[in-house]
């Protein structure tokens, strides 16, 4: 899927590894300036080398999305910003009778507040250039369907769909448009472990496509609302799961 990002600026959250990683590379192949963002600098530096020696445009940003307070510093020296992708995220696979407050609020600090106060400084911006733009918000299937050893992370993402659609409803007379995406089971370096063992083997069966997903296969469905063949759409929420959460119960 060809789509051309030229003169507009994206920003990342997450951006360190794994799906953040790959967003930005996609994004500065389609043109974008990209503002890749997280906590760890190290792993931002070694990004934009690779982005930038293959002729993209991008730089790095140290961002703890969970404060507010470096979230608005952050963002408020931006004067344009066409594209905001809420990807930094957290999970917890401590059972719910054994969670303590602190694991609690730190998943929901991250998934929820984090994707909050970004969208509402993206949207700040947005409203201020008056040139409109398109937050996406990654949720997960889990926001929709739970699943075991995600009494925190589930809950969180259910936040986000509906967080995604008020947002969006909020928004949409300054142009700002507000989308998810609800990625199912996608292979990573932090999953491949178990997705390879005997009870990922149990869950690949229950999946109607019979496979999960590589990280190629959001590539089209974030570039579709990060550009304008999605002007239509605000308050979507697009499942990429190989038809995961339409198998029977």
């Amino acid at each position: 899927m060809h789509v051309d990002l030229t003169g507009r600026t994206a920003l990342v959250t997450g951006a360190s590894s794994g799906f953040g990683r790959h967003f930005c590379q996609l994004l500065a192949r389609s043109g974008a300036e990209v503002i890749a963002a997280a906590r760890r600098t190290e792993l931002l530096d070694s990004l934009v080398a690779e982005i930038t020696a293959t002729g993209g445009k991008a730089r790095a940003l140290r961002l703890d999305v969970a404060d507010q307070d470096q979230v608005i510093a952050a963002l408020s020296g931006l004067e344009r910003l066409d594209i905001a992708i809420n990807n930094a995220g957290v999970a917890s696979p401590t059972k719910a009778i054994d969670m303590e407050a602190a694991e609690w609020r730190g998943v929901f600090d991250v998934n929820v507040n984090g994707a909050f106060f970004v969208a509402r400084e993206a949207a700040r911006i947005m409203r201020k250039a008056q040139t409109g733009g398109s937050i996406i918000n990654i949720a997960s299937i889990t926001g929709l369907r739970t699943a075991l050893a995600a009494s925190a992370y589930a809950p969180s993402k259910a936040a986000v769909i509906h967080m995604t659609k008020t947002l969006a409803m909020e928004w949409a007379r300054f142009g700002v448009r507000v989308n998810a995406i609800t990625p199912g089971y996608i292979e990573t370096d932090l999953n491949r472990e178990f997705l390879q063992s005997a009870h990922g083997e149990q869950m690949r069966l229950r999946i109607p496509q019979r496979r999960f997903g590589e990280i190629s296969d959001l590539d089209g469905p974030l570039l579709l609302l990060a550009s304008d063949a999605s002007r239509y759409m605000t308050g979507s929420v697009l499942e990429v799961d190989g038809g995961h959460l339409a198998s029977p119960l």
